[in-house]
């Protein structure tokens, strides 16, 4: 400790008394200078995000120092902790293609893969699971009606020999037939 009383501040370089300091990285600072050095928010030690002797708020220092490049809104394509040169190429990446490994391992096991769906025969996940009609299910593009395609819910689902259907389709296909059932619209109508 210096004579004259206190350590000296890390941003103004005065003195800073016992009263009125914050310790930071090895630095003193006073109450009133510990703020971030791009957008002067105050700072506490939640959100404090040291560099060198500069003091940031953690969104600052994450906008100056994070990683740039694709998925962290600085660019397209390259993740990189570096200025990129205009003599990089930029790599957009390929369209989704959905695995072809029907085996369930034993690492598929372990995070919720041991469903197979019975209308796709793929592994069901938990993040996509429907239960409907006793079986798993894929809630996009296999949780639909036999007939029609409708996308269903779990409470507005028929099923027969293992096959879901809408209500509509199940009451046409497997309801009750004969005079005045199946015509719609509580017509009743007799041909001759």
């Amino acid at each position: 400790m210096p004579l004259g009383g206190g350590n000296k501040c890390g941003r103004c370089s005065k003195t800073v008394y016992f009263a009125e300091e914050v310790l930071c990285d090895g630095q003193s600072f006073h109450k009133s200078c510990f703020l971030c050095m791009v957008c002067r928010k105050g700072l506490d030690s939640t959100i404090v995000a040291a560099h060198m002797d500069e003091v940031y708020c953690k969104a600052c220092y994450g906008k100056k120092y994070g990683p740039k490049g694709y998925g962290y809104g600085q660019g397209a394509g390259v993740l990189s902790m570096d200025k990129v040169s205009h003599k990089q190429k930029f790599l957009m990446p390929g369209p989704h293609q959905p695995t072809t490994n029907t085996n369930p391992s034993k690492m598929a096991q372990k995070f919720g893969a041991s469903d197979k769906c019975p209308r796709c025969g793929k592994a069901v996940y938990a993040a996509e699971k429907v239960i409907g009609a006793g079986n798993s299910w894929h809630k996009v593009g296999c949780f639909t009606c036999a007939t029609c395609g409708k996308s269903l819910e779990s409470t507005t689902l028929a099923d027969k020999d293992g096959e879901i259907y809408c209500k509509a389709c199940y009451g046409k296909n497997f309801g009750p037939k004969g005079f005045g059932y199946g015509l719609g619209a509580g017509a009743l109508a007799h041909t001759q």
